[in-house]
């Protein structure tokens, strides 16, 4: 069985009158990763066949790289195969069902792989449509979709695929990659987004096999399919957000599912062996110096199960030494947020032809994560930037850039690294 540990970070300490309350909530699992039984997984890889997918070699490295995928799964889980353009095709099996892995299974469906051609558009809301549909069947299963396309959803309108994003969040989680430069961003993390997965580029053709294997690996790792974290709140308290700030940040606020009047549950997807931040933000009813309360009770619920729980406090205080100190992990992915926006906003005014946001949004993001540590991000800035001083975020941006190096550095601007940790509150 999976284990899960709950620990609250805080300053609890506010002035006289102070009413904003925040707490990063880190939740641990340990044990219980995918085992590959027989009911445990449900896969469906949806890859993209449209006729873009001829050049560079793309559709040859797609259909090595899902016929590596196809190999680590182990005996047991069910899977198909769906070949997506301008509608979605049953690749393996070929009839609307899931397949058991097994040697036979897994052979067929690598041989049906192999037949797969390109040509057509591009609707993937079809396609995820189609996987919900296989997936609907193994509810008991952790259900999981991996998607693949090199270009933009051009043959249904943004309201289709918002539909479908609407019907299948919360039923599957779905890895998106991009191939190419010919792809949009924004596109595929709002999918990502809307299905609790992830996000990446694949620039070059040839990576495809690695980061399908680890995908499948990963999601092979799984030994929970959902849980929620729920926030309970007093009478006149509000939560004012609840944002997962680790791995990526991904704002959850707008995901709550009310339980009760004061109780409201955020989704976090499927999980295997790993740990995740998230930031809390509740607004309380002011109160006096020397008065406490509870200002949230943070609990992960996996069904109906609640598995683990921590308070967040609030204790009013006219030491100003108490309640100006911000806490270091609150502060740590305050700015991790910020520095994600200031990469989107840069790169976005770069694209608008405003050169002076663009330098000032990649100076701030180029300082914040000098400030973090977050070497990874620092690495993909200098590939857009000349960075003078970092300290200050004094840059110079670039005037020739990558379309594949601009890509990275937006899809991968949500990544976050984690705060140094102190003792958890006691």
């Amino acid at each position: 069985m999976t284990e899960f540990q709950l620990d609250v970070y805080q300053n609890e300490y506010l002035p006289d009158g102070g009413t904003t309350v925040d707490a990063i909530v880190t939740v641990t699992a340990r044990g219980g990763g995918g085992d590959g039984s027989p009911g445990q997984s449900a896969v469906v890889i949806l890859v993209d066949t449209s006729g873009s997918m001829s050049a560079d070699n793309r559709l040859h490295e797609a259909k090595r790289a899902t016929a590596v995928a196809i190999d680590a799964l182990p005996d047991g889980v069910w899977f198909a195969v769906v070949s997506g353009d301008s509608r979605a095709t049953m690749v393996y099996p070929r009839d609307y069902r899931l397949a058991r892995a097994d040697p036979r299974t897994r052979a067929d469906a690598q041989r049906a792989v192999g037949r797969l051609v390109a040509n057509g558009g591009t609707a993937i809301g079809q396609w995820l449509r189609l996987a919900d549909q296989l997936l609907a069947g193994h509810l008991g299963a952790i259900r999981h979709a991996i998607l693949l396309t090199d270009g933009e959803n051009q043959h249904e309108t943004p309201q289709d695929l918002d539909a479908v994003l609407a019907a299948c969040a919360g039923r599957f989680t779905c890895d998106c990659r991009g191939v190419g430069t010919d792809w949009k961003v924004a596109e595929l993390r709002r999918i990502a987004t809307a299905l609790l997965g992830t996000v990446d580029i694949v620039a070059d053709p040839r990576g495809l096999a690695a980061d399908f294997a680890a995908m499948t690996t990963t999601a092979m790792g799984k030994g929970v399919g959902t849980a929620n974290l729920r926030v309970w709140t007093p009478q006149g308290a509000t939560v004012r957000f609840v944002k997962q700030t680790l791995p990526t940040v991904q704002d959850l606020t707008t995901r709550r599912s009310v339980v009760g009047p004061l109780v409201g549950d955020y989704p976090t997807g499927s999980w295997g062996q790993e740990s995740r931040d998230y930031h809390v933000c509740v607004e309380v009813r002011a109160a006096g110096v020397g008065e406490e309360m509870l200002a949230a009770r943070v609990s992960l619920v996996v069904g109906d199960q609640l598995v683990s729980q921590g308070l967040v406090r609030a204790v009013w205080t006219d030491d100003l030494g108490l309640s100006t100190r911000i806490n270091p992990h609150v502060a740590h992915y305050t700015g991790q947020a910020e520095l994600s926006r200031a990469i989107q906003d840069g790169l976005a005014a770069r694209r608008d032809g405003d050169m002076d946001t663009a330098t000032s949004r990649l100076g701030r993001a180029v300082a914040l994560a000098a400030e973090s540590g977050n070497d990874t991000i620092t690495t993909l800035l200098r590939k857009v930037v000349d960075i003078e001083d970092p300290a200050t975020g004094k840059v110079r941006l670039r005037a020739r850039i990558a379309d594949a190096d601009e890509m990275a550095l937006d899809t991968r601007s949500t990544r976050t690294v984690r705060a140094v940790r102190a003792p958890v509150n006691p």
